[in-house]
């Protein structure tokens, strides 16, 4: 037997105590009869010591009381193997989730996360089975159940630790709601019918709180499967960084507009005096940089963020990255902007009208199609008898027919519209030769047309807001086009038209516009122009946003956003014919043709997109939420349904206090202290039943003695 806290022993001393109370009389014994004593002075009695021990019964049993006492506050306990977990010998099923974002570029961080992976493989048992995944956007599996499982015992911790050191962290953005899903799911394949022990997922990570939990939110986290969380820290716990403040899409931006950009401090930063600037292009990623414009001095205080204006550079000096110093973590103090390129589309007009005519369509159509700085349309305009050039047909993005042609331009028109364009037909007068025109646009016989003049007049009714032609009025505050009166249109009956399909008709029913697929193309047949002499539309606050919205839809202009974050999916003109891109460390990968999209953008920086002899470039940035390197509550994932373990760190112990907390595991299994308290109890409960039953038959001998 053993004690916890031997130092209580010494309360054994207190046994001396009943022995000298039974050595010790302070009363005397027997009693003699004696005359009267009222004649003689009262004289106390006088004490002597007895060397003799009386009642050894209670001197034992008072004795005993305080030596059980004593040993149950000496924390007894018997010594005992130590009792092994009841799961310790089930084979364990473990995924690894190893963050490998870009604020594990932070110092220090990715080292320490490597390290605590190797230690969980290094602690993985032969029957047990491990994976491991690295994540970013997305989880990405290193190595496998698969390929543990076909690996000797032996081997698995060198292969896996071979895998780990060829890891680096990446420049994307954390989706840890993602990534938990992925490994959940590995998990849950089997159902714990290969491995049937213990299910958990251990999460090795920095867990800053820019990560991103949507993938958690409608998801059921599967029973019997455990998080194990495994937080490291980065050497510093401060950081800044930029994020660029981007522009409505609606919005009119001159191309030389001064760049907002938003630089936010961490709430625990120690550095409030920072500087912004762009510089030269081909400099030194860290250390002092080459300005090429005077930097702006920027004072932001922890925790809050401050946004700053910044003039474009000159052109001369290609300058293209914005750069924040004066901060102790770099990984996200770069910043890539290229203005936005303005496009050029070209739009056919075929009609005999003049330009300059201001009562005619054309006139109205230049007008509302106004360069800005995004765009810069360019309308040609073509008489029935001149007709287009090929050059000039296969760069239009949108063709505009007024009136009848002749029946072979009609026919090349209607081929360009079976090969992906759109075609918008206005019948002016109603004429046979119109009908005759639309029927060979729409591959029909001609079709009969004739001119309304409404009493008063006609409005618009039923609109089809759904089509990404009015998709842009579908909000109610910009969905009344009864305001827009209609003073004569072309009647045509919708079955003439062969499947089309009515986008907008009149108060009477009449269809307004109508579109007719015709191949991978259309033809939108307009009953009425836009001109005062037919309606309203011209002069409507509705007629520019409705020719822009015919050329978005048709093709002819889209957004083409030059700024992009790290793994986005940048998309590729389609008349671009792009062959390769180039990265920003000069790279170049090659790709498929016609290619839509161009993917791998793994790094920030500016891309080059070369197609015949165009180029398109656009940048790329670190998400923004990686900046945010405040540490995430854990409570942020229970919330979500995740049942959290907290991995504390536990010190080596050495063998002294190995064996010390043993000894505690023990005694607090077997508290054999309550048994000694139980069996004091009793004896002292003995005790006094046999000190009452001696003091009374003491005293009923006493009184026989003193009876007459």
């Amino acid at each position: 037997m053993n004690f916890l806290t031997p130092l209580f022993l010494l309360g054994g001393l207190a046994l001396a105590v009943p022995v000298i109370y039974h050595l010790v009389r302070r009363t005397t014994r027997e009693r003699t009869r004696f005359s009267s004593l009222m004649f003689l002075l009262p004289s106390p009695p006088r004490l002597s010591k007895r060397h003799r021990l009386e009642h050894l019964l209670l001197l034992l049993l008072r004795c005993a009381a305080l030596a059980l006492l004593v040993l149950g506050f000496a924390r007894p306990f018997l010594e005992q193997p130590p009792v092994e977990d009841p799961n310790s010998g089930q084979p364990k099923r473990t995924v690894v989730l190893l963050d490998a974002s870009a604020s594990l570029r932070r110092e220090g961080a990715w080292a320490a996360a490597v390290a605590r992976a190797g230690e969980v493989v290094r602690r993985a048992g032969p029957a047990d089975q491990l994976a491991l995944f690295t994540f970013d956007r997305k989880a990405t599996a290193v190595l496998t159940f698969e390929e543990w499982n076909r690996a000797a015992p032996g081997d698995r911790a060198a292969m896996a630790a071979g895998r780990l050191a060829a890891l680096a962290p990446t420049w994307g953005g954390t989706h840890l709601g993602t990534a938990l899903v992925t490994a959940a799911e590995a998990l849950a394949e089997d159902d714990g019918k290969a491995a049937p022990g213990p299910r958990q997922v251990v999460l090795i990570s920095d867990l800053q709180a820019g990560s991103r939990l949507d993938g958690l939110q409608a998801y059921e986290w599967p029973k019997g499967v455990e998080l194990r969380v495994e937080a490291v820290a980065a050497g510093s716990p401060t950081n800044a960084g930029l994020q660029l403040v981007a522009d409505a899409p609606e919005a009119v931006r001159a191309a030389d507009a001064p760049v907002r950009v938003r630089v936010t401090n961490a709430p625990e930063a120690r550095r409030e005096q920072l500087r912004l600037g762009w510089v030269k292009a081909g400099g030194a990623a860290t250390g002092t940089p080459e300005w090429a414009t005077d930097p702006v001095e920027a004072y932001v205080p922890p925790g809050q963020s401050r946004t700053l204006l910044l003039a474009q550079p000159p052109a001369g000096t290609g300058a293209t990255e914005i750069r924040l110093t004066g901060d102790e973590e770099s990984f996200d103090n770069s910043l890539f902007f290229l203005p936005p390129t303005q496009q050029r589309p070209t739009v056919l007009w075929m009609g005999g009208e003049a330009p300059s005519d201001a009562r005619q369509p054309l006139f109205f159509l230049r007008r509302a199609l106004a360069e800005t700085s995004r765009v810069a349309v360019q309308v040609i305009h073509r008489t029935p008898q001149a007709g287009f050039a090929p050059a000039e047909l296969s760069a239009a993005g949108l063709v505009l027919v007024a009136g009848a042609i002749p029946t072979e331009t009609a026919a090349g028109l209607r081929a360009l519209a079976e090969g992906g364009k759109t075609i918008v037909f206005l019948p002016r007068r109603g004429e046979a030769a119109e009908g005759a025109t639309l029927g060979v646009l729409l591959g029909r016989g001609p079709v009969a047309l004739s001119e309304v003049r409404p009493t008063s007049y006609a409005m618009l009714s039923e609109i089809d807001f759904q089509h990404p032609l009015f998709a842009p009025f579908a909000d109610p505050r910009y969905s009344d086009f009864t305001k827009i009166h209609v003073w004569k249109y072309r009647k045509v009956a919708m079955p003439e038209l062969g499947g089309g399909r009515a986008l907008a008709k009149f108060d009477s029913g009449d269809p307004a516009l109508v579109e007719v697929p015709i191949g991978k193309g259309r033809v939108h047949v307009l009953t009425t122009g836009w001109q005062p002499e037919d309606s309203q539309l011209a002069v409507s606050s509705k007629f520019v946003p409705l020719l822009w919205s015919w050329l978005e839809s048709s093709g002819a202009v889209g957004t083409l956003p030059t700024q992009f974050v790290i793994g986005d999916a940048v998309p590729v003109p389609p008349d671009l014919g792009a062959t390769a891109v180039r990265g920003p460390d000069g790279g170049e990968v090659a790709l498929a043709p016609g290619a839509a999209e161009v993917s791998g953008t793994l790094r920030p920086g500016v891309y080059d997109v070369t197609g015949g002899a165009r180029r398109v470039r656009f940048a790329v940035n670190l998400d923004p939420s990686e900046s945010r390197t405040t540490p995430l509550g854990l409570d942020e994932l229970e919330q979500l349904g995740v049942p959290v373990t907290r991995a504390e760190a536990k010190p080596v112990a050495a063998p002294g206090q190995k064996t010390l907390l043993q000894g505690i595991e023990a005694e607090n299994r077997q508290k054999l202290w309550r048994w000694f308290i139980l069996a004091t109890l009793a004896v002292l409960l003995v005790e006094s039943a046999i000190a009452g039953w001696t003091a009374r038959r003491e005293a009923g001998a006493t009184g026989e003695m003193t009876s007459p």
